[in-house]
């Protein structure tokens, strides 16, 4: 297993002004011992990149075009934000896949997209309540596993972000027994599909993760770091989880 990754996916918010949250993390952490990642909105992706320059935190894109060029306007492709200074992209959030009808087959296409551009896909995938509620979470993850990751998915160029879709924003947590569960079935699929990568391929929870529980996520067996989304905007609300990662190890 690689270094542990903890990756911050600030959505549709953030301006100029807000890269002064980038410059304190840049400071709190200018020699971790695990991988930090930023994912802030595609105008700032350039400006992120260049106010950290040599520092180890990396910046990533939220999503990318499975296109490397063409008639797409508003949309932006991996080798855009390679380009750009990027050296992650999140594809399949369930955001996406939501608002934009966004399929397994597509959501592939763009990380082999990322995958060509060098870049390193952060691919997500997770249930809703009514499924989890029925009973179907890991036929429906199994299933997005298995359809959403190409098959040139290595240790280096892919991450798999678990998150549950009715953790994301709502300050609900599954139980860590409910994490587990899932992130052994995940394992299991990669190690039956990518044989001697699976254990390389980094394992991310997210869905409400803060600074009060992120200790106890980190401490599940296959939880090998976090997608965090709003308590990435801050950087005294990142820092503590950052911390809880590096006190995992």
């Amino acid at each position: 297993m690689g270094r542990k990754l903890v990756a911050g996916n600030w959505k549709m918010n953030g301006t100029n002004a807000d890269l002064k949250e980038i410059e304190a993390l840049g400071i709190a952490w200018a020699a971790p011992r695990v991988d930090i990642v930023i994912c802030p909105p595609a105008t700032l992706v350039s400006r992120m990149a260049f106010a950290l320059g040599g520092q180890p935190i990396r910046v990533g894109g939220q999503d990318c075009h499975a296109e490397e060029s063409g008639a797409h306007t508003g949309d932006i492709s991996a080798e855009m934000l390679k380009d750009a200074g990027a050296r992650y992209v999140i594809v399949g959030h369930s955001e996406r896949r939501a608002d934009h009808h966004e399929t397994d087959e597509m959501v592939r296409a763009k990380a082999e997209a990322a995958h060509k551009a060098g870049l390193t896909a952060i691919i997500c995938l997770g249930e809703s309540l009514e499924q989890r509620e029925a009973g179907e979470t890991l036929d429906v993850v199994g299933r997005q596993l298995a359809a959403s990751l190409p098959d040139g998915a290595t240790a280096s160029n892919t991450v798999v972000a678990y998150e549950p879709i009715w953790a994301i924003g709502t300050g609900k947590v599954p139980s860590v027994e409910q994490i587990a569960e899932v992130h052994g079935a995940l394992r299991a699929g990669l190690a039956e599909r990518f044989a001697g990568e699976a254990d390389g391929i980094r394992l991310l929870y997210g869905g409400s993760v803060k600074p009060d529980n992120a200790a106890e996520i980190f401490g599940v067996e296959n939880v090998d770091g976090a997608l965090v989304g709003g308590a990435s905007l801050k950087s005294t609300d990142f820092s503590p989880i950052v911390s809880a990662l590096e006190s995992s190890l």
